[in-house]
């Protein structure tokens, strides 16, 4: 797999770049925690704890408001595996998804360890934040798909049967690989969601998502970036219930005012593709972020992954400042995300200033170790 040229960045673009990841990894953060109040728990049973109107604000979930779930955890992981591999592209170890996965196979280490392992020499900086040392809600899946070290493909995917949203929820880091072209981004995404869900629905979901936050992040507007997803993915064997449900999504925009009920209708299903539906539908009719997110965890579905998603789709599309603040200063882990994602804007736009195949910045190749 090769991306095209790095483009030359100017400090405008830079800034703007630089404000979109922030927006994606902030905003999905905070839909995450803004949804994990409320998993699990049908349209009515919401509406009986909150109101008519369901959740409006953060609400406490593993004992505090503001705390993430799994679903963060892994896309901090995956960036993390992004960064990695350019780093190492240097040395001609030029393999994105093999990076992805054991950065991946890290967070799998979050999950069954006390603690950081400071004998592991290639664990770099994220690793080494304790608060990630815990186990919330993580899908079924991801921990079977990275209980050893097998790397599932295309080809021999993880989890065959696996058709939860698990891989779609860490797959929005992708699309902020503005310098590829689309189809190399949706490919990326697709091997990378192998690894733990070998449903086509569930890769080809990934994929989806990938595409749509790739463009919000070159500046396009957000239906043209769906109908691109759907152009790259209706190719695909085993695309049907992936490309019905964004177009779906597209279509129940011209049905009405939005409420929970229509959310629900796109979501009934539970799988990969209704909450990706759920989130491209509300990123496309929200007034604002607030607005977007709580129409994306208003409904009986994965709302902690919903609300990730599409805060990642509406930070991704307007930038971190549009995000609400009284919820960001309640995030938990905001500058480890904050630090990541201005790590990955510097290394995408800088990284032949950090490192190339004859030097690099010794401070960089510690947090990002090439081994």
């Amino acid at each position: 797999m090769s991306a095209a040229a790095t483009a030359v960045w100017g400090r405008a673009e830079q800034q703007d770049f630089r404000s979109r990841v922030r927006g994606a990894l902030l905003g999905g953060a905070v839909g995450d925690a803004f949804g994990a109040g409320v998993a699990g728990l049908t349209l009515e049973e919401i509406r009986t704890a909150h109101g008519p109107g369901g959740v409006i604000d953060l609400v406490p979930a593993h004992g505090r408001r503001g705390a993430v779930t799994a679903v963060t955890q892994l896309v901090l992981f995956t960036v993390d595996g992004l960064i990695r591999a350019q780093v190492r592209r240097d040395t001609g170890a030029w393999h994105p998804p093999t990076d992805v996965h054991r950065a991946c196979l890290r967070w799998a280490a979050t999950q069954r360890d006390w603690g950081p392992d400071e004998r592991r020499k290639d664990n770099g900086w994220l690793a080494c934040e304790e608060w990630l040392y815990t186990r919330r809600d993580p899908p079924r899946a991801s921990l079977l798909g990275l209980g050893d070290e097998r790397m599932g493909t295309l080809e021999d995917p993880k989890n065959p049967e696996a058709r939860d949203a698990g891989a779609l929820a860490r797959s929005a880091p992708f699309g902020l690989l503005v310098g590829w072209e689309p189809q190399l981004v949706c490919q990326l995404a697709l091997e990378c969601a192998a690894q733990t869900h070998g449903h086509p629905a569930a890769y080809l979901s990934a994929g989806a998502l990938a595409v749509v936050v790739h463009g919000l992040a070159r500046g396009e507007a957000l239906e043209a970036a769906v109908r691109r997803a759907l152009d790259l993915v209706g190719v695909r064997p085993g695309h049907q219930p992936v490309t019905d449900a964004l177009t779906a999504a597209l279509g129940a925009v011209r049905q009405g005012v939005p409420d929970a009920d229509r959310v629900s209708a796109l979501g009934a299903g539970g799988h990969s593709e209704d909450a990706l539906a759920v989130a491209v539908y509300a990123a496309l009719v929200s007034e604002d972020v607030r607005h977007g997110l709580r129409l994306a965890v208003n409904h009986g579905g994965p709302s902690q992954i919903t609300g990730a998603i599409t805060g990642a789709l509406l930070g991704a599309l307007h930038g971190e400042t549009a995000l609400p603040p009284a919820w960001l200063a309640e995030l938990e882990g905001r500058p480890t995300v904050l630090t990541l994602a201005d790590d990955f804007a510097m290394e995408m736009t800088q990284g032949p200033a950090l490192h190339s195949p004859t030097a690099a910045a010794p401070g960089w190749l510690a947090r990002y170790p090439r081994g």
